[in-house]
């Protein structure tokens, strides 16, 4: 089904993805005058936080809300809750996200259960550059197994990365016998305390990653250990050491961050939790109800056989519906080439991602932005409140107002927005903010902005 070819300044915005950010930049665009269209692929908004609903965040709800967003909450009589408390991300879906989709301004502006297949130009491939910016984009849907087209003035590709999780296989491929293997595993962040629980208690699980995603499990695994017998938690990181996993315990900028790593640490040299390091996933086989995984170790070839495997190693970007789009990607983060450097985790946090907006989020198509956790590309830096500045500056530049397109300005909180099971949470249940600040990303090393001394972007100096 396709819609008859309209002028452009008939046309809506389409903003892919109904998110926070994907949300917020709905909000953004209709207080400049503009006609949002918000296409979600999940049957909800907010799908994508609904499979970590029992994550609480780091950073208070005074972070968690756009101000776009809170002042059409507010004007439908929205009751925002308090400023100092620590949403986990179902609160964060039913008492912000869905509160604000069902406003009278979105309310029918939102398609749910519309998967965006490809993004070009009406008429042209990206091959054919005379007239491009006059011609309207087409967005293709999937909607009930049906082909839906939409066409838009511009677009904003909030999807984010999550469906889009990286291989458990070393080189960013997946481990031979890893798409056989599906049926045992869980995902970066299962609820194995919640409704994972019947699938590792009394079984050996197998967590794979350094990040906070797999300390989270880790922890909730050696904690359903004590009253699941027989449930055996191993930890594989391709890495020599997990120092930067661990953090800085007591001395961490971040007091909750601190205290995961130095709980992990305790399980770990308690012998709850089996360590492996320089370990690298070489392929699945199935072993009746079991699955034995492979791995090339220092010590040489090993085998496991576990019933279920967490793997936590990652997101990238999913590009292909881009495909016929005229882009500036960095080569080796996926970014937008002008924020790449800026956002590298090699060389910095998210806490030290400087504000940044529709000039360095464009790209060679005209009006074409991608935004959220997806802007960042292969980096896990991502910060909510950098999202909804994005798309604050990204409305103001399609509306024509270049001055406050331009006018960036991010108040991070000292807490950032990563994602814990164990925030630092007073008797009350609000967050108890360190005075000491910090960044989000548990890297240990000095971080830089743009590119450090010394260094070119992803690569050492000659």
């Amino acid at each position: 089904m396709s819609q008859p070819v309209r002028s452009l300044d008939t046309l809506p915005v389409v903003v892919i993805g109904a998110g926070p950010v994907g949300l917020a930049a709905a909000a953004h665009l209709l207080e400049r005058g503009l006609e949002p269209l918000v296409l979600e692929a999940g049957d909800h908004v907010g799908a994508a936080i609904r499979d970590w609903s029992h994550i609480r965040l780091f950073s208070p709800w005074e972070y968690d809300v756009d101000g776009g967003a809170r002042r059409l909450l507010e004007r439908a009589g929205w009751e925002a809750p308090r400023d100092d408390r620590l949403p986990t991300g179902g609160e964060l879906v039913a008492e912000y996200l869905e509160p604000l989709a069902a406003t009278p301004e979105l309310r029918g502006r939102i398609v749910t259960g519309a998967r965006v297949v490809a993004v070009s130009r009406v008429g042209t491939d990206k091959t054919h550059g005379a007239g491009r910016e006059e011609r309207p984009f087409l967005i293709r849907t999937l909607i009930d197994g049906r082909v839906a087209d939409h066409h838009a003035r511009a677009v904003l590709d909030a999807s984010g990365t999550w469906s889009q999780r990286n291989p458990l296989g070393a080189a960013g491929l997946p481990a031979p016998g890893e798409a056989e293997a599906a049926p045992f595993l869980l995902g970066p962040l299962p609820d194995v305390l919640g409704r994972d629980r019947e699938r590792v208690a009394g079984r050996h699980v197998l967590v794979v990653g350094a990040g906070h995603s797999a300390t989270n499990t880790l922890l909730d695994l050696a904690e359903l250990a004590v009253t699941e017998p027989g449930t055996r938690v191993t930890w594989a990181v391709r890495g020599a050491t997990v120092a930067r996993t661990y953090g800085g315990g007591d001395a961490d900028g971040l007091p909750a961050r601190g205290q995961l790593g130095s709980r992990l640490r305790e399980a770990v040299d308690a012998g709850k939790i089996e360590l492996l390091t320089s370990a690298a996933i070489t392929g699945f086989e199935n072993a009746g109800e079991r699955v034995d995984v492979a791995l090339a170790t220092l010590d040489g070839a090993r085998h496991l056989v576990v019933d279920a495997v967490a793997g936590a190693t990652g997101f990238r970007p999913d590009l292909t519906m881009l495909r016929e789009l005229r882009l500036d990607l960095d080569p080796c983060v996926e970014a937008p080439s002008r924020l790449a450097p800026l956002i590298d985790p090699e060389f910095h946090s998210c806490g030290t991602v400087p504000a940044h907006g529709a000039e360095t989020l464009a790209h060679p198509e005209p009006g074409f932005f991608v935004v959220g956790m997806k802007s960042y590309g292969r980096a896990p830096t991502f910060l909510l409140a950098t999202g909804y500045e994005q798309v604050r500056s990204i409305a103001a530049h399609l509306a024509g107002d270049e001055e406050a397109a331009n006018r960036l300005d991010l108040d991070l909180p000292e807490t950032g927005v990563c994602s814990t099971s164990l925030p630092l949470v007073g008797a009350d249940g609000t967050a108890v903010v360190d005075p000491a600040g910090g960044g989000c990303c548990g890297l240990a090393e000095p971080a830089f902005i743009g590119f450090p001394s010394g260094l070119q972007h992803g690569r050492s100096a000659e």
